[in-house]
């Protein structure tokens, strides 16, 4: 692969020289690279010698590997000349402010919700009318690309998003359970198991069969290895739970290459249990039923699957009650890596609590009646154009539900 110093254009290397500033691969390889997208976008008016440059694939995909990885939440906005805003909002820790800490990655004109995000691509859904089902579609928030996706005749759930690196295609990973009967279905496609959709093919879901833990309730999954990776929701206080701990938990892996299904082990854990992602290590956080105390386990290794109890972090529960007043309140929590570390996350009513991995409370955000949603996704901008967009129908840029 050429290095970034031979793909800059002589008369580009030149300019800063002339000028006596930084050279320009320097301010593009050093600074621009590291730009959030909107800033970088900006930036292109500068001269046409940066709008080639950014707009090259190489460079965007350098871009997109420099761009940190957000938890995502969804918030209600009022209404405002007529449309009720919904918004798609980012938490970044390293932002200098309290605003751009918190803030919306998406204005939409409609409520959706995200389901699944990979390469700065969300799937969102729609829910539909009474007794039908949600609606899906795929977006990129920094291109406001967006297109719906077609629904299939037979009811699915989502699974999870990735790239299939032998083809560059973006595929789904769909279920559709036993338990579901749906009337009037074609011939043959009314086996459940779990599927694969590919974006923009104009083909149908692909049956790739049904590993025994598919029928376990799973949440969001982290990628890495190649490999999609869910956590067994466990509650410990239910007699619902579709496996047995005593007999020990395990992992259940999706191979995005090979497209099939195996187990890993995992720490045995009594509480409630949720996997992450910890700068590209597999992490699982757990929390006892009043969800004072947070558990971190991290995998060492991932060949041999070794695992250690890394922090514990207790809750600032009388800062948290001093301005919310009731810790029982609904509540949810979420990890996030930074630098090496862990931040805690924590949603309780209206409000978002930012807590360190020593139990300090670092911030609060407090959202009002607009309220706020945690979903378990990550986003990790891209200003990478993807072919697969174009093909799917009703696609459009700078629409609807962007606003």
């Amino acid at each position: 692969m050429e290095s970034h110093q031979a793909t800059m254009p002589k008369a580009a290397r030149a300019t800063a020289t002339r000028r006596g500033s930084l050279p320009d691969e320097i301010v593009i390889w050093e600074i621009l690279v590291r730009l959030p997208a909107k800033p970088l976008l900006r930036c292109r008016a500068v001269c046409r010698a940066w709008r080639r440059i950014t707009s090259a694939r190489d460079f965007l995909l350098a871009h997109h590997d420099h761009q940190p990885s957000l938890a995502i939440f969804s918030g209600h906005n009022p209404w405002i000349r007529g449309v009720h805003y919904h918004s798609i909002l980012a938490f970044d820790p390293r932002a200098a402010t309290d605003n751009d800490r918190l803030h919306a990655v998406a204005q939409l004109d409609d409520v959706f919700y995200p389901q699944a995000s990979c390469d700065g691509l969300l799937l969102l859904s729609k829910l539909g009318s009474i007794g039908s089902t949600s609606r899906l579609s795929i977006c990129n928030p920094a291109t406001h690309q967006h297109a719906p996706l077609p629904g299939p005749p037979w009811n699915f759930s989502t699974m999870g998003m990735y790239p299939h690196r032998p083809t560059g295609e973006y595929r789904l990973l769909l279920q559709r359970e036993r338990c579901k009967v749906v009337p009037d279905l074609p011939p043959n496609k009314d086996q459940p198991g779990c599927y694969v959709l590919t974006l923009g093919s104009g083909q149908p879901p692909r049956y790739i069969g049904w590993p025994e833990t598919a029928s376990w309730i799973f949440n969001v999954p982290v990628r890495t290895h190649d490999c999609l990776h869910w956590y067994p929701v466990y509650y410990p206080e239910s007699d619902s739970n579709p496996y047995d701990p005593a007999c020990g938990i395990k992992f259940m892996v999706f191979d995005t290459i090979a497209e099939s299904f195996r187990e890993m082990h995992q720490p045995v854990v009594s509480n409630y249990s949720y996997i992450f992602d910890m700068g590209g290590t597999l992490s699982v956080y757990t929390h006892d039923h009043s969800a004072q105390v947070i558990d971190i386990h991290v995998l060492q290794n991932y060949e041999s699957e070794v695992w250690d109890l890394k922090y514990r972090i207790k809750l600032p529960v009388a800062e948290i009650k001093s301005l919310v007043g009731d810790f029982d309140n609904y509540r949810d929590s979420d990890v996030i890596s930074v630098d090496g570390g862990v931040l805690l996350l924590v949603t309780i009513s209206e409000w978002l609590f930012h807590v360190d991995s020593d139990g300090k409370l670092v911030n609060s955000f407090y959202r009002g009646r607009d309220g706020l949603s945690m979903h378990g996704c990550r986003l990790k901008q891209s200003l990478v154009q993807h072919t697969f967009f174009p093909a799917l129908e009703g696609y459009a840029v700078n629409a609807s539900p962007f606003i």
